[in-house]
């Protein structure tokens, strides 16, 4: 029993790095599509990149990492919260707005290609249908919440999936509507007018996942501060601390804009990491760890059938994580074949 636990805690473990890795090279993604389109709005002839704005969001979150932990980012997560809103709100309300202004017989909700294509890209919808409830299980809760850590716990993962579905999934809902299948993985790139909202849209965007950027990488600068700060002798070099945390961080954040600038394929590492990220995370390892408890019904009738259903969950959520990971490889090797390293998108 006891090293069963201790592989599902490794287990646990790395799927947590697989999706911090993955999450944060999505959202750095992301913030240069989103910083790029805010410049382009001002300067339609200039001469910046993608690749660009991907370092310079890479060095704002360098700045941001060397505060000392999550609890000094406070007014970061604040601000994070208000724009969270105000991204789903102001996104929600253009992209129906650029939905009715459209002719709606253009619209096709129809998946276009072969039969084997098609099959891909319904392995990879399970990758980012998947990453869409990561944000219900950040790394950190286990480390944040307070006694009584159940109740608390429950709460906050009660909370985010309400919020997760009416917004995000709203979002996508309304997306769908608008666009079909022509919908863009990063759905304000398929929206026109007004340019002014839209221009808005970007900033909240960036705003708020710079600081779901650092919920998402504190786990690893965890890891190696425990390993490499917290010797008998750290209190007494304080610079020597700041300085192993500066290379720390550096070197994460370099390895993070380095393949985000690569490879700025968002949609492919949205599934990607959400199939052998968080779909472990979010539904695997919890119906695993539960069935390991030891605290399954005493009933026998009721007993079997939480057993059957915590495996079936297991089971079909690995099937998942294997087809949404060999559809999201797909198309990261397909997008390579198309286009060239470090191409502006």
């Amino acid at each position: 029993m006891g090293r069963s636990r201790s592989h599902i805690g490794i287990s646990q473990k790395a799927s947590s790095q697989v999706a911090s890795l993955g999450n944060n090279i999505a959202i750095q993604i992301a913030a240069g599509s989103s910083l790029k389109a805010v410049y382009k709005h001002y300067h339609k002839e200039g001469t910046l990149t993608l690749q660009h704005f991907i370092i310079f969001f890479g060095a704002f979150e360098l700045f941001l990492s060397q505060l000392p932990d999550i609890h000094s980012l406070r007014w970061v997560n604040a601000l994070c919260t208000f724009s969270t809103i105000g991204f789903a709100g102001t996104t929600i309300g253009v992209t129906l707005y650029n939905g009715k202004n459209m002719d709606r017989k253009s619209v096709s909700y129809s998946v276009q290609g072969s039969s084997s294509l098609k099959r891909f890209k319904a392995f990879n919808a399970l990758g980012a249908i998947a990453f869409s409830f990561g944000d219900a299980m950040l790394p950190e809760i286990q480390n944040t919440v307070k006694e009584p850590a159940k109740k608390n716990l429950y709460k906050g993962v009660s909370a985010a999936y309400t919020v997760i579905i009416l917004t995000y999934w709203q979002l996508a809902f309304c997306g769908y509507w608008a666009f079909g299948s022509e919908v863009q993985p990063y759905i304000l790139a398929s929206l026109t007018v007004p340019e002014w909202t839209i221009v808005m849209a970007n900033l909240f965007a960036v705003i708020q996942i710079s600081g779901c950027y650092q919920i998402y990488c504190r786990p690893t600068y965890a890891y190696f501060e425990n390993n490499m700060l917290r010797s008998k002798t750290a209190s007494y070099f304080p610079l020597k601390n700041c300085l192993i945390r500066l290379v720390c961080t550096s070197i994460y954040i370099v390895l993070i804009t380095l393949i985000a600038a690569a490879m700025p394929f968002f949609g492919d590492f949205v599934s990607i990491c959400g199939a052998i990220g968080f779909t472990p995370l979010d539904f695997v390892f919890p119906a695993i760890a539960y069935l390991k408890s030891g605290r399954i019904p005493k009933n026998m009738e009721l007993r079997i059938s939480v057993q059957l259903l915590n495996l079936a969950i297991a089971t079909w959520f690995s099937v998942v994580a294997v087809l949404g990971c060999i559809g999201a490889v797909r198309f990261i090797v397909e997008d390579i074949k198309t286009y060239k390293f470090f191409h502006d998108l």
